[in-house]
């Protein structure tokens, strides 16, 4: 089974329901260890600092995985949380490749047909660049 997990993770629903599935994966192996990995979008930062006036950049992207630790720590599912700089496809892509992870899991953003072929969603780009199996979680 799956034994090195990578979690691409952004405190968002689908993100929550992805973490799930995540550590259920992890959990049919007791030598499994899953890789919270959040990437810190530049061409967003700039607004989580502004909507965050007096607040620490880091404490709220900690927050924001709060939710999601507690979850691991209660499935006692080894795991460690990564913070990594860029665009959240290619960084993510790059990270996997890296460290040959089994499988990834990401969650789906959910946007419609135009919006995708547009733009292109993250979950999009990582299914098709990495070199593992990619669970795209709804």
């Amino acid at each position: 089974m799956f034994k090195k997990i990578l979690f691409a993770a952004d405190g968002s629903e689908h993100s929550m329901r992805a973490c799930e599935k995540a550590l259920e994966l992890a959990s049919y192996n007791q030598n499994s260890k899953v890789d919270i990995l959040y990437v810190v979008d530049p061409k967003h930062s700039k607004d989580e600092v502004l909507n965050s006036w007096g607040k620490d950049a880091t404490a709220i992207r900690k927050e924001k995985l709060e939710l999601i630790v507690q979850k691991a720590k209660q499935s006692e599912v080894n795991f460690e949380v990564v913070f990594l700089h860029g665009d959240p496809g290619p960084t993510i892509v790059n990270y996997a490749n890296k460290n040959r992870f089994d499988a990834v899991v990401i969650g789906s953003r959910g946007l419609n047909t135009f919006q995708e072929m547009v733009l292109g969603s993250v979950s999009h780009k990582v299914a098709k660049r990495v070199n593992c199996p990619v669970l795209i979680v709804k």
